[in-house]
């Protein structure tokens, strides 16, 4: 019977290390994985940026919604436009206010659109919000009467 033993290694293959064919083959193989990792990494990055932006934006129109509910008073006329500027860290972001009655109520709506520009193009973020121009208090509905009977 013979036994299965294995085959000595030739001392010279164990020593070679890498062929050039290998090496080249590894440096192509980076040259295309390495910028294409870093485009990955600079899409990430700006959508990143854009994210935080939209966020900013967002803050301004709930902002700019609280402050003009606060100022306008019970039973007074409702500004139906309004513009300005606000800035949040470095970034300027203008804002427009348009306000409609609402039609099936005596609600009316509030709608504030904050733009901004990113990388050459041009973002907007929309707020809206329904409030009774009648209520006492902001954030709570008119009084209802009722007649006795």
């Amino acid at each position: 019977m013979k036994s299965c033993q294995p085959r000595p290694i030739d001392a010279r293959r164990r020593a070679r290390g890498f062929t050039l064919v290998e090496v080249l083959a590894s440096l192509i193989l980076m040259a295309i994985l390495i910028p294409v990792g870093m485009q990955g990494m600079g899409i990430v990055s700006r959508a990143a940026v854009l994210g935080q932006r939209k966020v900013e934006a967002m803050r301004i129109a709930e902002k700019v919604i609280n402050e003009q509910l606060a100022v306008v008073a019970a039973g007074q006329p409702v500004p139906t436009t309004g513009s300005g500027t606000e800035t949040d860290a470095e970034n300027s972001y203008p804002w427009t206010m348009a306000t409609v009655p609402w039609a099936e109520d005596t609600m009316t709506q509030m709608t504030v659109t904050v733009t901004f520009t990113m990388q050459g193009g041009s973002y907007e973020m929309t707020l809206s919000t329904l409030f009774d121009p009648n209520a006492a208090v902001r954030g709570t509905p008119s009084a209802i009467t009722q007649s006795p009977g």
